[in-house]
């Protein structure tokens, strides 16, 4: 609509139209959640079916260590990797990320030769297109019992993780690139309030003691029993 909105007004300059026919029209909610974002027991069900040293590890790896789009998983390679970083410049949004290798990541590149600059190749050695690797990895998660996984919810996989360790948003969208605040919280809904809720008291517990050290009337009744 807001693409749509500004060709309407484009039309409007021109006199192509006498009005902008969305002038005033309001969008719509969606109770859709989008791609399902891959739990850990799935994560656990794909490694154990794709083992270190197969193409389809190497993808899923990059993809939830890395949490970029697969626009940008298929177009990665040696020549990104340097000094412990994985350099990524988005093609949605043309901004250039360093981000840090995951141990997880560096087992499996380890694994991975060196014949080509590009990591994940077709069967025919050529790179994939975005919506073939899409394809291409939905199979591989049929392989694995897992109709309900892509690789987009490999990118929410990946926030999620950053979120329920303690991540700030800020933190996530250095890894991420996302450029909004709404954009991080609609990709870390799926986080696991359980371990939120123990990281945020483990925090409160923490802080208590200095706040208690502080306060000179807690003192005073604490020696008065």
């Amino acid at each position: 609509m807001k693409r749509l909105k500004v060709l309407m007004g484009f039309a409007v300059d021109m006199d192509i139209i006498q009005r902008n026919p969305l002038t005033g029209l309001k969008g719509f909610k969606s109770s859709s959640e989008g791609f399902h974002t891959w739990t850990e027991e799935e994560i656990a069900a794909f490694e154990n079916r794709h083992p270190i040293g197969s193409k389809a590890r190497l993808a899923m790896t990059l993809m939830l260590c890395t949490g970029q789009r697969r626009s940008d998983a298929v177009r990665m390679g040696w020549q990104h990797v340097k000094d412990g970083l994985i350099t990524v410049r988005q093609q949605k949004t043309q901004a250039t990320l360093a981000i840090p290798l995951h141990p997880d990541l560096r087992v499996v590149l380890d694994q991975t030769p060196r014949a080509n600059l590009i990591f994940l190749l077709t069967e025919y050695s050529k790179p994939f297109t975005t919506n073939g690797f899409g394809n291409w990895l939905r199979a591989r998660c049929d392989e694995a019992g897992l109709p309900a996984c892509s690789s987009h919810g490999l990118r929410k996989a990946c926030a999620r993780r950053l979120a329920e360790a303690g991540c700030s948003n800020q933190e996530i969208k250095a890894i991420t690139g996302h450029e909004t605040e709404a954009e991080v919280t609609r990709y870390t809904k799926a986080a696991d309030q359980k371990k939120l809720a123990q990281h945020a008291m483990g925090k409160l517990i923490d802080i208590e003691p200095q706040q208690q050290s502080a306060n000179p009337s807690e003192k005073v009744r604490n020696s008065n029993g």
